[in-house]
């Protein structure tokens, strides 16, 4: 698959680099939400003319449901660029606000909306994606989490020309990016972020010039990532300690790895597997001053975990506070 691969900063495999010069000129809009997004849109500041910023609703969050602010909002409004929030992309209104932009390009990175085929055709140079994974693996709402919970080795960022299906269009480059032993979703965000951003500038200027092939996905290799609910996070013991780990790193931030422990959940912020304990499903243990609970194959132990309503502690302070802890032999399914 002949697929332009950037080496960054700015350099195509087998090529010379590329000079990243301003793109002063380019009417630019650019949608994006979460932090992910805001480090691209940091990136596209000074580079490229953006004439607006589309992002979701500011919504509650948190215990408190307490009214909170895309992280993209924060930032362009900092940089003085004007800011849409619509609940829904296909409203009139939206598409009228677009349209009076005049995009000539407008850039998509963790956005959370499809984008329909009047927006698709809308700019003269189309829309372009900056998507965390390397495509057709993983497409979809959750990516980088996908990676994570099926223990990838390797994941990375690939800049897509858009088209109507979901993370289905060719693509225009891609930088693969290895994970880390100790990589949780919070860690490769970040990392997949500032890769992102560089291989978008890197890519930019050869995309307008047409000196970059668009190539097709093979759709016989795609996998999908799904949304991430809430209840994903519940640990059940009678899978094997090597997978539990993995949901570990895929659910850290966001829902959280957990089990319920006497009637509470016990957050689960990092974890490794141990092959043998001799523990059944669900029993707890002790193994070198750490607490450990038994499953399907091996066992899982807590490195560092966060009781209700306590602050993030190592396992082994946990253990020396959990009182009946080795005495409840079921209590952690």
């Amino acid at each position: 698959m002949n697929i332009s691969v950037f080496n960054i900063p700015g350099c195509i495999a087998g090529r010379e680099c590329v000079k990243i010069v301003p793109m002063v000129n380019l009417r630019t809009v650019f949608m994006g939400s979460p932090e992910f997004a805001r480090t691209i849109l940091q990136a596209l500041i000074g580079k490229t003319n953006l004439v607006g910023v589309v992002t979701q609703p500011d919504r509650p969050a948190g215990r408190g449901k307490v009214l909170t602010v895309p992280p993209v909002k924060v930032l362009a409004e900092e940089a003085g660029i004007s800011v849409m929030q619509p609940e829904r992309l296909r409203r009139p209104e939206a598409f009228d606000q677009l349209t009076a932009w005049q995009p000539d390009l407008i850039i998509v990175a963790a956005f959370g909306q499809i984008l329909r085929q009047n927006v698709l055709d809308l700019p003269k140079f189309g829309c372009i994606n900056v998507h965390a994974s390397l495509l057709p693996r993983w497409r979809g709402a959750a990516p980088i989490q996908a990676a994570l919970l099926h223990g990838d080795n390797q994941t990375g960022v690939t800049i897509m020309k858009m088209d109507a299906g979901i993370d289905t269009g060719d693509i225009l480059s891609q930088q693969a990016v290895d994970i880390a032993e100790q990589d949780n979703t919070a860690s490769l965000t970040d990392r997949l972020a500032v890769a992102g951003a560089e291989l978008l500038l890197a890519t930019m200027p050869l995309y307008l010039e047409e000196e970059i092939q668009p190539t097709p996905q093979d759709n016989a290799l795609a996998t999908y990532a799904p949304m991430i609910k809430k209840e994903d996070g519940l640990l059940d013991f009678s899978e094997p300690a090597r997978a539990l780990v993995c949901k570990v790193r895929a659910y850290n931030p966001w829902p959280g790895a957990y089990f319920q422990w006497e009637g509470q959940p016990i957050k689960v912020l990092s974890a490794n597997s141990l092959s043998e304990t001799g523990l059944q499903p669900a029993q707890h243990g002790k193994v070198n001053g750490m607490p450990v609970v038994g499953t399907s194959e091996g066992a899982l132990v807590l490195r560092e975990v966060q009781p209700a309503g306590k602050k993030p502690m190592p396992g082994g302070v946990f253990l020396n506070g959990a009182r009946g802890w080795l005495n409840n032999g079921k209590g952690a399914g």
